[in-house]
């Protein structure tokens, strides 16, 4: 299988430049190893994210996440038995050319060769969308990055979502969409047949990603949005809250979501839906 450029064969660099990258990626499998790259592998053995032969999209937001996960995807593939290859994509989606300059340099600076292309996502989004725009540009971007990856001859597309995405998004469907459902691990694409989704971040918490950039003094992008950059009322950081108020009395309670989303008693849930069509509790109750 040949290489992907970037991959396993480091860019040139300066001596002191190489000297600080050699650092960030040592410290991945050394001093983060618990809290990061043993999650991140557990992830991906559990739920089988990785199958010989593929060829993955790493999507690169220039956000501390998704650099983290490319950062980790050039680790497996350079400690591991190489039976799959990478593509790092990165989309413009209307960013100010300062943003989009930093988002090229730090990812040249952390050697992740991303293949970056632009789209007209946040002019769209603002015309379409002016109130609640968050929602129809993270599916616009999702979508985006499906046609990217399958325009590359990839058959996975890996997102940056980690732990906390998975619980907020539990509790917002709960108190906001009054459903009980949660991000999954892998999702198979219904608009871009052959493609599917991975989360590799899945276990791994955002405070121990936070500390890795921070420590080893990476500038992450943030939203970068020009269309939300001054509504307020974002859901997702109300329930960021409201956990972290939780976990005050009990620490493990963002843990215990994430186990009640793997340990649903149907025998106890009034109805659910499965493959697209509802049932009841009194649909078995009455037959008893």
């Amino acid at each position: 299988m040949s290489k992907v450029a970037g991959i396993g064969c480091p860019a040139p660099s300066q001596p002191g430049d190489m000297s600080e990258l050699s650092k960030i990626e040592r410290s991945i499998i050394t001093k983060y190893r618990k809290p990061i790259w043993s999650k991140f592998i557990k992830a991906i053995k559990y739920f089988s994210l990785i199958a010989d032969g593929d060829r993955i999209a790493v999507a690169v937001s220039g956000g501390k996440d998704s650099t983290l996960m490319a950062k980790l995807f050039q680790e497996l593939y350079q400690h591991g038995n190489r039976n799959f290859e990478l593509v790092f994509i990165a989309m413009d989606p209307g960013f100010h050319e300062n943003i989009r300059t930093l988002l090229i340099s730090n990812c040249e600076q952390l050697n992740i060769p991303i293949h970056l292309f632009n789209s007209k996502i946040f002019e769209i989004v603002d015309n379409i969308a002016q109130d609640y725009p968050c929602y129809m540009c993270a599916k616009m971007r999702r979508g985006a990055l499906y046609a990217k990856a399958q325009e590359l001859g990839c058959n996975k597309l890996a997102l940056g979502h980690h732990f906390n995405d998975i619980i907020e998004t539990t509790l917002l469907n709960m108190f906001y969409a009054g459903s009980f459902k949660t991000m999954l691990p892998k999702l198979k694409s219904a608009n871009f047949p052959g493609l599917e989704l991975i989360r590799p971040l899945y276990y791994v918490e955002e405070k121990s990603i936070e500390k890795f950039t921070q420590e080893h003094g990476i500038g992450p992008l943030n939203c970068a949005c020009m269309v939300a950059a001054e509504k307020i009322g974002n859901k997702r950081y109300e329930i960021k809250a409201l956990v972290e108020n939780l976990k005050r009395t009990n620490k493990n309670v963002d843990k215990l979501i994430m186990s009640a989303t793997q340990n649903v008693n149907l025998d106890c849930i009034l109805g659910w839906q499965e493959s697209g069509q509802k049932h009841s509790f009194l649909d078995s109750y009455e037959n008893d």
